[in-house]
Formats: C-alpha cells, structure tokens, sequence
C-alpha cells in the first residue's frame, strides 16, 4: 500500500494522531505566552472608590503562621476603617485563637468534628458574618493561613472589583522558592499559572480560574448562596466552574502574594493525588 511505502504503518499514524490532538488541545497556551510577551502584565484602571472588605481564613492548628498573615491583611496600604480579618478556627488544638486575635483579628472556633474542611469552615463563616454583620462588607477575600500578603495587595485588588469584576483572582508568589526542588518545581508552576495562563486570559478578555487562596469574590454572591456551597476536595475548582456556568467573568489582578510550597516529595504527591481526586469529583 501507498501509506506503508511512505512509512505510515498503524502505529506511526496513532502516533501522529495524537500528537495533533495534543498540540490543538494546548495550541492556545502558545497563543497566551505570545500575548503575554507582546503585552506585560494586565494594568487596572484607578479605583473610583474604596470598598469595604472581609478576609477571611479559614485555620487549623497554624499558630506558627497566623499572626503573620493577619499582621500583613491590617497593616495594608489601605484605609484601615474599610478592612477586618475573620478568623474560624477548625477544631484547633493549639494557640491558633490566641495568635490570631492577639494579631488583630475576629476569630471564632469551629468543633464540628463530623463536617471538617475547609469548605465547610467556609459555610460556617460566611453565613455567620452575613448574620451578624449584615450588608456591612461589600466582597470577601479567601486566604490560607501560611499565606502573607504584599502591602500594595488590596490596593490592587480593589482596582479589579472597582472595575465590575465580582470574582477576581491574584498573583501567587512562594516564600520558599529555594527550599528544594520540590518547592522550586511548585513555585515555577503557579507562576506559570498566574502570568502565563490568568494574567493571558486577563489580556485576551475571557475568564480566568481561582485556585486555593489568594481570590476575592462579591458579597453579593456569598449571599446569594446563602454562605457556601462546593464541598469537593477542590471546591475553588468547583466554583470557577460555577462561574463559568452562570455567565461570572473571574478577572485577575496582579496583587502579589507569598504561599507555602511543599518541600518533600511525600507530601506533594500526596497533595497532588488529592487534587487529582477533587478533579474527578468536579
């Protein structure tokens, strides 16, 4: 036959084939790394006005890390009136409480031993702050206790949802980038992900993807669910499918943040096959 004159037996055209399905599937991320080249970094305009915000962090067992965060959400380039920092303590059997409210924050414990997790940490606090706080915070931004923010981050945050973003993704940065090469590996990829895929969709005007903490979203969301209600292993995966179902464009705002990354290989496959499994159920 013709084909296996030029060499095309059965096995050389499987390949070929799906090395063209593959290159299709991923052709856009070239197309996201020349944009990005041609145009930087996304620029927000200047806030009109500054809004009223909540973080929030949901925490177990992090007094080692808690005052930290807590002292870098209230000590923002930011008018200090227009920002508190929630706390729930998730059946904590250390000094996270102590910690957390000796740094300046609202801090609450959580013992529901049957429902633990961050996602119903989440349910809890949100639909408690809605009870007792009311329409008093226009948006809320989710953090993770070994995170520390930059000073100028909710100042860029506000540019985004000044801007009409409701849901708004942020800059992830690593505070141990050299700790090995777990971590290095870690730290490149959420760099990746933050300038090459969210900042590229930013550019191109399509919706971006939250991912664990680091993200804002409208109060006017939270109440509309009534707190919180994505209980998979990966709810940010979860949620940034439900904004692309109910027509929420997810925008991004290069406001940078410092995350704790994994050094060993034990914990990040174990990190990974949870994600993976969370994919799964999404």
């Amino acid at each position: 036959m013709m084909l296996n004159k030029l060499g095309l037996t059965p096995i050389v055209i499987f390949n070929l084939i799906i090395w063209l399905f593959f290159t299709l599937a991923y052709f856009y991320q070239i197309v996201y790394i020349v944009r990005v080249l041609m145009r930087g970094t996304v620029k927000l305009p200047e806030a009109k006005k500054n809004h009223r915000y909540a973080f929030f962090i949901a925490a177990h067992n992090e007094e080692a890390v808690i005052g930290n965060l807590v002292r870098s959400i209230l000590s923002q380039d930011y008018p200090r009136e227009l920002v508190d920092c929630f706390v729930v303590c998730d059946a904590c059997t250390d000094n996270t409480h102590a910690e957390a409210e000796a740094a300046g924050a609202i801090t609450w414990d959580r013992n529901d031993l049957a429902r633990k997790g961050k996602s119903w940490v989440m349910d809890y606090g949100f639909d408690r702050i809605l009870n007792e706080y009311g329409d008093k915070y226009e948006a809320f931004i989710v953090m993770d206790a070994d995170n520390i923010i930059a000073p100028d981050y909710l100042k860029i945050m506000n540019q985004a949802f000044d801007a009409g973003y409701l849901v708004c993704t942020s800059y992830r940065n690593s505070k141990n980038f050299d700790s090995s090469w777990v971590s290095a590996g870690y730290s490149l990829w959420f760099m990746r992900e933050s300038r090459y895929l969210n900042n590229a969709r930013m550019l191109l005007g399509t919706s971006c993807a939250i991912s664990g903490s680091g993200w804002l979203v409208s109060a006017s969301i939270i109440r509309g669910m009534h707190g919180w209600m994505f209980h998979t292993l990966t709810e940010d995966l979860q949620f940034t499918a439900f904004c692309a179902s109910h027509n929420i464009r997810i925008g991004y705002a290069p406001a940078e943040f410092f995350d704790e990354q994994p050094t060993d290989f034990k914990t990040s496959w174990t990190q990974r096959m949870r994600w993976s499994r969370g994919g799964y159920q999404v």
